[in-house]
């Protein structure tokens, strides 16, 4: 019996839809606690090529949610076990593992050729990021973010609006699962729904997930979904670039202070605080670039002082860089 059989007797699967999820490369970003899933799901429905980007390695505190790995792993590169353990599961695919984190400047080549992203990171700039890569490219990206007891899932990009269209503004705060927690069942619950959507989305499924949101809330077990086909692309958007892509042209601030950040997001970098941009930020043209360790303080700086600025205002987040 084929390995597939399981699969292919759906109508919305069979052969063709085999023969599509075989062919298709899908890039995703971070083998944490969405990806623990996620990629079994993928591999064991036989997507052709999987690349897995993560710059971390196992630890104890990974192994409530990330169940891909297991207490002998400690100290391995994500990347690495989560690609052994998907060879083990099906060795008809590809599965290569990138040891490093996605940032702005290795996005590009790591996007080039994929049929569709899927962002598994706990990071909003890395999201951010590669929503602005996948929309001028027209790539499907299925992200998804979980933290407490909720999470949901969103297919952006490839012809329906991005994450930007999604949520516009910056996040209410910078919270992730290591500073806020997450139990490992919601997880779970949102990375199989992320690995549904790709599959869906790889295999043309109609309704399309890609224009769709999925929510699940853990404490009343009850999830919504609704659609945002029309949801327009906001007009003023601050893109997150690499530190070393930043020039002499550039007026560059370093937000945090000295005791947060001993060492600035680039050596030319004024430090001033987010309150006293407005009032120390000097008078220059060219492009402005707002430095923090996630990227939320300099969104925020950057929509009180967008009035101020003439020209583009950019985002560093150090932390993903």
């Amino acid at each position: 019996m084929s390995r597939y059989a399981r699969q292919m007797i759906l109508p919305e699967v069979g052969s063709s839809g085999q023969a599509q999820l075989a062919n298709a490369h899908v890039l995703v970003i971070g083998a944490g606690g969405l990806a623990a899933p996620a990629l079994p799901l993928l591999a064991g429905a036989g997507v052709g090529r999987i690349t897995i980007v993560d710059g971390d390695r196992v630890e104890l505190s990974n192994l409530h949610r990330q169940t891909l790995f297991s207490e002998a792993d400690q100290g391995q590169p994500k990347a690495d076990v989560a690609a052994a353990r998907c060879r083990a599961l099906n060795s008809e695919i590809t599965v290569v593992p990138v040891f490093a984190r996605l940032s702005p400047a290795s996005a590009p080549d790591l996007v080039e050729g994929v049929t569709l992203v899927m962002d598994c990171a706990d990071s909003y700039a890395v999201s951010y990021s590669l929503s602005d890569l996948c929309l001028a490219k027209n790539i499907p990206l299925i992200t998804a973010s979980a933290l407490g007891l909720s999470g949901y899932v969103a297919g952006v990009c490839g012809g329906a609006p991005s994450l930007r269209a999604l949520f516009p503004e910056a996040p209410q705060n910078a919270a992730s699962c290591a500073t806020a927690g997450v139990m490992g069942p919601v997880v779970a619950i949102i990375g199989a729904m992320q690995a549904q959507m790709a599959l869906a989305c790889l295999m043309g499924q109609t309704p399309s997930p890609l224009g769709q949101m999925v929510q699940f809330d853990a404490k009343t077990m009850r999830s919504a979904a609704f659609r945002f086909d029309a949801a327009p692309e906001p007009e003023q958007a601050f893109a997150f670039v690499a530190p070393q892509t930043l020039g002499a042209s550039d007026t560059i601030v370093e937000l945090r202070d000295t005791q947060e950040a001993p060492i600035p997001a680039h050596p030319s970098a004024l430090r001033i605080a987010p309150a006293d941009l407005k009032d120390m930020l000097p008078v220059a043209e060219g492009r402005l670039a707002l430095c923090c360790a996630t990227g939320l303080r300099a969104w925020r700086a950057a929509e009180t002082t967008h009035d101020i600025w003439p020209g583009e205002i950019v985002l560093v987040a150090a932390s993903a860089s």
